[in-house]
């Protein structure tokens, strides 16, 4: 298969090194494309291999180019969220399927680009839910589907984000929501799209509410950061702050982004207590889903701890899981748990049973190489029996939650997604 990469900021390294390193006998990278000509030529450089011509690098404006010139297979989209529908589309009507990073898209009119272009192509985009391959959250899916706990009727989700991880969202290009939809279509498009997968069910009703409560003016008076910067680099208090980033002590930071600023201006390392950042830090929704089942739903971006907490209440008893992935952030470090995933199951009439849970090697709980083996290798990976691998349909469904919510705490109602959807002709044609 040749793949070409646009978007060649740090997320996109995963795809290039899976391809170069572990299957590089069946793919090949035929090109990157970057707006920033400092990151596509590191990027051409890593991909290109020895004894070769390197790699053909494309700006962003010569995208099309690369379509004609490299007459890519498959396209993977790795570039801020609000530009994958723009590439999905183009990569579509150049008769590519596409690999994209989560989220597949952050607004309605752009999703209605994606569901039409695809329907008019025959096309196939992947989105890469990474979480459902984890080997802990998959044995949480074989033991809802198989009704351990009988008919699922609630869920309580919690997903907590540490001050080193949830402040970073509010430095960077996330911070507005034009460019992400906020943390309720950019991160917690992974959480609803665990729900949607373990309840095999779609949502249909969102209630929800958010403010920005921490990373905010107020908040850097009252840790005594008066007179700081507009950004890290350059603050006259950065010394004494815990959320400092020091981009210059981070190779791959500083060669990525640091020396890349003058190429496009844009600054890595923002101030996370800026007045005009345009997102929530503290989220909370109330999901109804087809299947019958409601959901609580929390996200919070500077806990003193990182991981989840989910407990499904069934008809035959519940079920619990909690991940704690980082212990304490303090002064801007941060101490990863061990041996620190636990399942529990608790049927009626029963004594509550610790599950023995199964763990995986590698990033992200052990998921990330069974992902990119189904991806890059599908022949070599036993049968799939859990369906975790994710279309247009399933990525749809998993921004829907968030867009629903970001309205409703914009209006103080209720939003029906069905209406939502109606009012927009989009037709998704199915469920997840």
């Amino acid at each position: 298969m040749k793949l070409a990469i646009v978007g060649c900021g740090s997320r996109h390294k995963m795809f290039r090194d899976s391809v170069m390193e572990d299957y590089g006998s069946k793919h090949e990278i035929v090109a990157v494309c970057d707006n920033n000509p400092a990151r596509l030529r590191l990027a051409a450089e890593a991909a290109s291999r020895p004894g070769t011509n390197g790699v053909a690098s494309y700006l962003a404006d010569e995208f099309d180019t690369l379509l004609a010139e490299q007459k890519p297979d498959t396209v993977v989209v790795t570039t801020p969220d609000f530009l994958h529908s723009d590439y999905i589309v183009r990569a579509f009507e150049a008769g590519c399927d596409v690999i994209c990073e989560k989220p597949m898209t952050i607004d309605l009119d752009r999703l209605k680009l994606i569901v039409d272009a695809q329907r008019a192509s025959g096309r196939k985009v992947t989105v890469t839910f990474n979480y459902r391959y984890s080997p802990a959250r998959t044995q949480i899916k074989e033991l809802l589907a198989s009704g351990t706990i009988g008919d699922i009727t609630a869920v309580d989700f919690r997903w907590y984000l540490d001050r080193v991880h949830g402040a970073d969202y509010f430095r960077r290009w996330h911070r507005q929501k034009t460019n992400s939809g906020g943390l309720l279509v950019h991160k917690s498009t992974h959480h609803f799209d665990l729900l949607n997968w373990w309840l095999g069910s779609v949502p249909e009703k969102v209630f929800a509410s958010g403010q920005r409560a921490f990373y905010r003016p107020e908040t850097a008076v009252e840790l005594g950061l008066e007179g700081r910067g507009a950004r890290c680099a350059t603050c006259p208090v950065a010394a004494k702050c815990d959320f400092e980033l020091d981009m210059d002590a981070d190779p791959a930071l500083r060669s990525l982004y640091r020396e890349a600023e003058a190429e496009d201006g844009y600054f890595r390392d923002l101030c996370v207590f800026d007045a005009e950042i345009g997102i929530e830090d503290t989220m909370q929704a109330h999901i109804r889903y087809a299947s019958g089942a409601t959901a609580n739903y929390t996200l919070v971006a500077y806990a003193p701890w990182e991981g989840l907490e989910i407990k499904f209440q069934g008809t035959k008893g519940e079920l619990t899981h909690r991940h704690v992935e980082v212990h304490g952030v303090f002064g801007g470090s941060r101490e990863h748990a061990k041996d620190a995933v636990t399942t529990e199951l608790h049927l009626a009439g029963q004594a509550p049973q610790v599950l023995d849970v199964p763990l995986g090697k590698g990033m992200h709980g052990g998921a990330d190489p069974v992902m990119l083996g189904y991806i890059f290798d599908p022949e070599a990976m036993p049968e799939d029996s859990y369906n975790r691998a994710s279309d247009h349909i399933a990525g749809a469904y998993s921004i829907l939650t968030g867009i629903a919510a970001n309205m409703s705490i914009d209006s103080g109602s209720p939003v029906e997604i069905p209406t939502m959807l109606k009012s927009r002709g989009i037709d998704l044609g199915e469920t997840v």
